[in-house]
């Protein structure tokens, strides 16, 4: 009796998927597609540039899927593709604003005068925000987190840390509105 593909482990979905199975692998996106674009999402993505960007990284995922070796999730092996590539993206259309646009002394604040998640986000270097994207905007665990990115858990910890770290500092108001310092002792 052979099992249908809801059935099948990601595991083995991966390896049909690289030795070619369409079916296998559009298994998969249906397994992990929303996930991978509500993390996009949260990274700051609109939502048909986190579609764009998730379907890119579909597409990289099917011809490395080789590359997948079961050590960490699929789901993870996934997410890291689609961060790093929407991180890409990102890098690249910040080349075309002009340096006068830029105030990067400013506070990151939105119209409404509210602190911009998206803003502080830029402060972090590469590795950092895509730590802390994917543990506390996909919820995934330290341990899945260093397997999906190759890293040594302790380095994954500290990328997360510094980067929860600087986040704090970026959004957290110098004083209240009475003009004291908002830091309770």
């Amino acid at each position: 009796m052979t099992k249908s593909l809801r059935e099948l482990h990601d595991v083995e979905l991966a390896v049909q998927a690289a030795a070619g199975g369409r079916r296998e692998y559009g298994e998969l996106v249906r397994r992990h597609g929303s996930a991978v674009r509500g993390l996009l999402r949260r990274m700051g993505a609109a939502p048909s540039l986190a579609d764009d960007v998730a379907q890119d990284a579909f597409l990289q995922g099917f011809q490395r899927c080789a590359e997948f070796r079961g050590q960490g999730t699929f789901a993870g092996w996934i997410k890291k593709i689609a961060a790093r590539l929407y991180l890409k993206r990102a890098a690249h259309e910040a080349r075309y604003v002009a340096e006068s646009e830029v105030d990067e002394a400013a506070t990151p604040v939105d119209h409404a005068g509210a602190l911009d998640l998206d803003e502080a986000m830029k402060a972090l270097n590469e590795t950092e925000r895509v730590c802390v994207s994917l543990c506390h905007g996909a919820g995934m665990s330290h341990p899945e987190i260093a397997a999906a990115m190759n890293l040594p858990l302790g380095t994954v910890k500290s990328h997360v840390k510094r980067g929860l770290d600087k986040l704090r500092a970026r959004l957290q108001p110098a004083t209240d509105a009475g003009g004291r310092s908002s830091h309770v002792g």
